[in-house]
C-alpha cells in the first residue's frame, strides 16, 4: 500500500489497482473563506495549492472515502476542508463510488454523488476487496462538539496489506483509545492541526492529546491536517519539536504535501 499525502486531510490510498481518494479538498488556493476571523489572521483557504503530482493521481482515482461533510443537511455548514465544491464536482462528473456515513448520504446524494456505501458506526462491511468499519470521531470537547459535523474514523483492512485507521477529525476520546488498543491498526492517520474556531476550545487534538495518541498507537502514526488552513495553528515544526521532547519522533511520519510512502 502506498499513501500519497496531497494536502490537509486529502490523500490517496494506492492498493494495487485501487486508488482511494480520502476527503477531497481539491480546489485552488484561496477558493474557500477563512475559518476563523478573530483568533487568527483571516486568510482565505486553503493556504496552499495542491502539489504538482495531484493531477495525475486524481486521474487514477477509483473510489472515495469521506469522513464527514455536513451538519443537519445544511449546505452552509458543510465542512469544505473535507469536501469542497471542486471535490464534489470531481466525484459527480466521474461517478466515483463514495463510502461515507449513512447520516451524510442523503445530503450528498442531492449533490449528485454516487454513494455506494452508507456506513454505520461499529458495523463491518465489504469495501474494495477488503473490509471497512466506521468508528465515532468527536470534533471537539465541550459544547462546541454539538455544533460540529461529528464524523467517523475508518478502520480499513485488505488482504496482505497493513491495516489502516483513519481517525478523522477528532479529539482524543475513550473510543479513539479503544480502537488503538483493541483493534491495533498497523498504521494510523492523526488530524494534527489543533483547529480552533473564534469561539470555544480546539475542535481537534491539542499537542498534549497528540502525544497521548502517539504513545497509545501500536504502530506508525501519520500526521495530517497541517499548514493548509487558517484556523490550524500547529505547524509541522511545532509538532516535530513536541515529538522530539517526548522521545516519540521516530513513531510519526509528518509528510510534506505531495509526499508518498509505501508500506509492505
Amino acid at each position: 500500500m502506498t499513501i500519497h499525502h496531497l494536502r490537509n486531510a486529502t490523500c490517496v490510498l494506492e492498493c494495487g489497482d485501487r486508488h482511494i481518494l480520502v476527503d477531497p479538498m481539491i480546489g485552488a488556493r484561496g477558493t474557500l473563506p477563512p475559518f476563523a476571523h478573530i483568533r487568527f489572521k483571516a486568510l482565505r483557504n486553503p493556504l496552499v495549492d495542491l502539489p504538482d503530482n495531484a493531477a495525475p493521481l486524481l486521474q487514477k482515482v477509483t473510489h472515495c472515502l469521506i469522513t464527514h461533510s455536513q451538519k443537519w443537511g445544511i449546505r452552509a455548514l458543510r465542512h469544505s476542508d473535507h469536501l469542497d465544491d471542486a471535490g464534489t464536482a470531481f466525484l459527480r462528473e466521474r461517478r466515483i463510488p463514495v463510502a461515507t456515513l449513512a447520516r451524510d448520504a442523503a445530503a450528498l446524494k442531492k449533490e449528485g454523488l454516487h454513494i455506494e456505501k452508507e456506513l454505520e458506526y461499529g458495523k463491518v462491511v465489504p469495501f474494495c476487496g477488503g473490509i471497512i468499519q466506521a468508528e465515532p470521531a468527536q470534533h471537539g470537547h465541550g459544547w462546541i462538539r454539538h455544533f460540529m459535523a461529528n464524523g467517523a474514523g475508518y478502520l480499513v483492512r485488505f488482504p496482505d496489506i497493513p491495516s489502516l485507521y483513519l481517525s478523522g477529525d477528532t479529539v482524543f476520546t475513550p473510543v479513539v483509545e479503544q480502537v488503538l488498543t483493541e483493534q491495533r491498526p498497523d498504521i494510523v492517520v492523526m488530524a494534527a492541526g489543533t483547529a480552533t474556531l473564534d469561539v470555544s476550545t480546539p475542535i481537534l487534538m491539542t499537542v498534549d492529546e497528540m502525544m497521548r495518541f502517539v504513545r497509545t498507537a501500536p504502530g506508525l502514526v501519520i500526521a495530517n491536517h497541517l499548514e493548509a488552513l487558517n484556523h490550524c495553528p500547529t505547524t509541522r515544526r511545532r509538532l516535530k519539536d513536541a515529538l522530539e521532547k517526548n522521545g516519540l519522533v521516530d513513531r510519526v511520519w509528518i509528510p510534506e504535501d505531495g509526499e508518498a510512502r509505501t508500506f509492505n
